[in-house]
């Protein structure tokens, strides 16, 4: 398919390139934003499917449209983050593992978080978390064969019996909802034989049973990642996740899935399972699906696009860690490449923008956190910018718990500029990226949102950009309400003004009037400025 015709598919739901319907015939505002509603370390309280319904008109004041909730499924402890998954059709409702709510709560609370949700017009994704399983409830002895860890692909040993658990019978649940118990034929490997109490990767052996053909070829094979790998050739597999997606989307009332650990799952298998959503839970199109492929390869995530016929979305990881060198190299990074090599520059209907999220915080198994002095950058540039459907992480504005606690930036940056996006960053968009340490831009508006911005990001030292805001705009009054500015700039009858930042800053400029109307601190600022003069 060519890059003319993706960029004619049907954007996802909540982004900022059409206005879409949902299922509910609800209209999604034009500027979507997803939210992360985690980290990694929040409070293990089962509290937290009820701070999702308290903070339900709060995010949607902020301008969220979507959330990406934890996964909802019960793990292997009431304290499981819900990545180490037991039971996939337990969401708080059983006492399994010590519990019957999951870390975030029960079923019944996270229901009543998500309605308040919906009420107020945000889309809820749940994570899905289908590429192993953890705490079965038996061991079972079979045939395998121990595999070289850097290359899955190479037999270090010949057939040998092992124990491992596999059998998950959920005891708990007793057959409701699915009577499907899990045997060491559903998976592909383990990591631990309990005969001898050897850590090892372990390929299981059966007719016709191999790692799949359709994951990363990190490692020779990446199908192998923790736990019980699931088989997801195997009919009965297969069917029981078909079974459940459908299941939880309609208990759940989702608007789509984040997809965890993509390139360690069989794609065929995955464009499948998303096909039979759509089909069958009448969303079509409008279902959504969000892919962590968590590579820094355009030519894997192209590769992963092209097996899903490029109808799902993938997180862009590429631009992270661009963020990740642009923070660690300050104002020697060349800011006119921030862009260089991304999803978002090259397929931007397929491109979730992200800047930090549960796994690079610092401490955890793919820590690249980017620090606050440049979160404020890397947001204006997801946040303000025409392409691509960007994600605002908790961490970012709630702050971090656990060993490596990070408390929340001091200033309401991110808060701001998610005002911004909202109200203003809209229309035909101006890039001004011709000095290596101060670039900028300009949204022009359009029809329902006529006003646009002027954005000016420093790496370095202060600076500013010479700028057209557009024909008709003489004599126009604009304010910054980012980055601490105080002059009020005049558009020149060219249209063109000069928009200044500080040094390590991010500036936006709006039309005084809107400025002042759109936040009350701007307001009491420009009205201190007017009894001075």
């Amino acid at each position: 398919m060519s890059l003319a015709a993706r960029r004619k598919m049907a954007p996802p739901p909540g982004s900022s390139l059409k206005r879409r319907q949902t299922h509910h015939n609800e209209a999604i505002p034009l500027n979507g934003t997803m939210m992360q509603f985690f980290e990694w370390h929040v409070p293990a309280d089962h509290q937290h499917w009820n701070r999702l319904g308290e903070r339900a008109v709060e995010l949607k004041e902020m301008g969220i449209t979507a959330l990406w909730i934890p996964p909802p499924t019960k793990g292997t402890g009431p304290n499981d983050v819900g990545y180490a998954v037991y039971d996939l059709w337990d969401l708080g409702e059983f006492d399994q593992k010590g519990t019957v709510a999951t870390k975030y709560g029960t079923k019944e609370e996270l229901i009543k978080g998500i309605k308040a949700c919906r009420a107020q017009g945000i889309h809820i994704y749940a994570d899905a978390v289908l590429n192993h399983k953890l705490g079965a409830d038996k061991t079972e002895t079979f045939q395998a064969v121990e595999v070289a860890r850097d290359d899955t692909t190479r037999d270090i040993s010949g057939e040998q019996e092992v124990k491992g658990w596999t059998c998950f019978e959920f005891p708990g649940r007793k057959g409701k909802y699915s009577d499907m118990v899990w045997h060491h034929y559903h998976f592909t490997g383990i990591d631990f034989n309990a005969a001898n109490k050897r850590q090892a990767i372990y390929r299981i052996l059966g007719e016709g049973k191999y790692w799949s053909d359709n994951v990363d070829d990190e490692n020779g094979n990446y199908d192998y990642l923790m736990g019980a790998d699931v088989d997801t050739c195997h009919p009965e597999v297969a069917a029981d996740f078909k079974k459940w997606v459908l299941w939880i989307v309609k208990e759940l009332d989702l608007s789509g899935l984040r997809l965890d650990a993509a390139k360690h799952i069989d794609a065929k298998f995955m464009h499948e399972l998303l096909e039979h959503a759509r089909v069958n839970t009448g969303q079509g199109d409008n279902f959504f699906a969000v892919a962590e492929y968590w590579k820094n390869s355009m030519s894997d995530l192209e590769d992963y696009l092209d097996a899903h016929s490029w109808k799902l979305s993938l997180f862009d990881v590429p631009l992270h860690f661009n963020f990740a060198q642009a923070a660690a190299e300050g104002a020697s990074y060349d800011m006119r490449k921030i862009f260089d090599g991304t999803l978002v520059q090259a397929h931007p209907m397929q491109a979730c923008t992200f800047v930090n999220n549960h796994d690079t915080q610092p401490g955890e198994s793919l820590a690249s956190w980017i620090p606050h002095w440049f979160q404020p950058h890397a947001y204006a540039l997801t946040l303000l910018r025409r392409d691509g459907y960007p994600c605002v992480f908790y961490g970012d504005m709630y702050g971090i718990s656990g060993d490596n606690p990070i408390e929340p930036a001091s200033s309401p940056a991110i808060k701001n500029l998610l005002k911004i996006r909202a109200q203003f960053a809209y229309g035909d968009q101006d890039d001004y990226f011709d000095h290596p340490s101060t670039i900028g831009w300009v949204r022009r508006g359009e029809d329902t949102h006529m006003i646009g911005c002027a954005v000016v990001l420093c790496a370095g030292d202060q600076g500013f950009k010479h700028m057209f805001v557009g024909d008709g705009k003489s004599d126009e009054e604009w304010v910054d309400v980012a980055g601490g500015r105080k002059e009020i700039v005049k558009i020149g009858e060219d249209g063109f003004a000069d928009f200044y930042c500080n040094g390590g800053s991010v500036s936006v400029w709006l039309r005084k009037g809107e400025a002042a109307e759109t936040f009350a601190w701007k307001a009491e600022e420009l009205r201190r400025m007017s009894q001075s003069e």
